[in-house]
């Protein structure tokens, strides 16, 4: 009688036992179907290799205990069962496994079925479209704040007097969110894990509920036409809360090399930058090729700045010198229209190419 084993096509091969017990964890490949093949005081357990949240390999993982733990993220799944390492109800499937002579097989036809998350797409994952309404002028404070005892901030208030131009003399909405009240978390570098695992929107606001970060993407993606950002100048670069900001926009960058789709796009942002300390250019440099990496335009002469040099120890004098200077406010509210002017133009164009497009097919259709 023949080996049922090497003819029923049920059971397929998956490798030599000597070898496979060599590895506790693995991610292997068995009739084109990723698994994460695991082997644990001698019991083998393999369930589907695609994590449920992301599509993380769990075989590339950790095992702890009886759980595999996703590299990416850190979702867990029971190695053997599937059955998710933290009691909620979801699951990956799992397969029947046998030994048989010198080699382990599996079956797919008798395989678990999977319990994917129910749950409503993330908000910020909607379409990107501009609603009707007039311009739209996002102010974003990035200097540092002890909020229980506040101090005047220079790049702050030229941004309070910039929205303040814009929604008066403009007729521009307006909104400021000061970073120094919003409680979010650095960047987890989940890209250098792999590049997928970076995602959109960003894993921390998917996955944490005290990361309070969300309205600054809102509106930077979303809602504004106009962008300012201000910043101090703090060893001669933008304020560390910046920097973390930026490590989290990552997010929104990667999606263009990662699956060609640009997030902004038809909006316009400017700076504001002051200190007392020198490097206003290198701060504006830095500033002006992240923001265009992003897919942000900027008008002409895209940033207003002040520095009384680097010897000026005298903040005091810097911070009176902006309080009262007349000519740096009118170069504030002139840098706020000019980034206004340049949303305007940007959005105009937009609808004459609508037209000339809806005009051009009608004109196609009666040719026919």
């Amino acid at each position: 009688m023949p080996n049922k084993t090497t003819t029923d096509t049920t059971w397929h091969r998956v490798g030599q036992l000597t070898e496979l017990v060599k590895r506790e964890l693995q991610q292997i490949t068995v009739a084109g179907k990723p698994l994460a093949l695991s082997c644990k005081d001698g019991k083998f357990g393999a369930i589907a290799g695609r994590c449920l949240h992301a599509g993380g390999p769990l075989g590339d993982g950790e095992l702890h205990g009886e759980n595999i733990i996703c590299p990416w993220h850190g979702w867990s799944f029971n190695r053997c069962d599937g059955q998710s390492g933290k009691g909620y109800p979801l699951a990956v499937a799992s397969y029947e496994l046998k030994e048989e002579g010198d080699a382990l097989w599996m079956r797919f036809d008798t395989a678990t079925a999977p319990k994917a998350p129910k749950r409503e797409p993330h908000a910020l994952a909607r379409p990107v479209k501009r609603e009707d309404g007039p311009i739209r002028v996002f102010g974003l404070s990035t200097t540092g704040m002890d909020a229980e005892s506040p101090r005047y901030s220079t790049s702050e208030d030229l941004l309070t007097e910039a929205l303040t131009h814009a929604s008066g003399s403009l007729g521009c909405e307006t909104q400021l969110i000061k970073l120094a009240e919003v409680k979010f978390k650095h960047c987890e570098g989940y890209y250098s894990k792999a590049a997928p695992a970076c995602t959109w929107p960003c894993t921390l606001t998917q996955m944490d509920d005290e990361d309070e970060l969300e309205p600054v993407y809102e509106a930077l993606v979303h809602w504004a036409d106009v962008v300012l950002v201000a910043t101090p100048i703090r060893w001669g670069a933008a304020s560390s809360l910046y920097f973390k900001m930026a490590e989290r926009l990552n997010c929104v960058q990667n999606q263009v090399t990662l699956n060609d789709k640009v997030l902004i796009q038809n909006k316009v942002a400017s700076f504001i930058i002051t200190g007392g300390q020198d490097n206003v250019q290198g701060v504006a440099g830095q500033m002006l090729g992240f923001f265009s990496e992003l897919g942000f335009t900027f008008p002409q002469f895209p940033f207003v700045a002040h520095s009384r040099g680097w010897s000026a120890e005298d903040m005091e004098n810097n911070v009176r010198f902006v309080q009262t200077d007349a000519n740096l406010r009118e170069g504030t509210r002139e840098l706020v229209a000019r980034a206004v002017d340049s949303s305007r133009a940007i959005l105009a164009s937009g609808e004459v190419a609508k037209k000339i497009a809806r005009g051009g097919r009608k004109a196609s259709s009666s040719e026919k």
